[in-house]
């Protein structure tokens, strides 16, 4: 699964509005200001922040 670099320019964090980065498993997007990572269910980014989960590792 790919997100388009497009689609990404749009997209920001719901926490603290940052740019957002496809982590390294590719099944979620990361926050790295914030540490939230975000999945992505069916192709679509599910930007809520009770649905994320904070991560310790890089983004990809």
């Amino acid at each position: 699964m790919s997100i388009d670099h497009r689609l990404l320019d749009l997209l920001a964090c719901p926490q603290c509005k940052g740019s957002l980065q496809p982590c390294a498993q590719r099944q979620a997007l990361c926050c790295p200001r914030c540490h939230l990572q975000y999945p992505i269910r069916d192709d679509i980014p599910v930007l809520l922040i009770d649905e994320a989960k904070p991560y310790e590792d890089k983004p990809a």
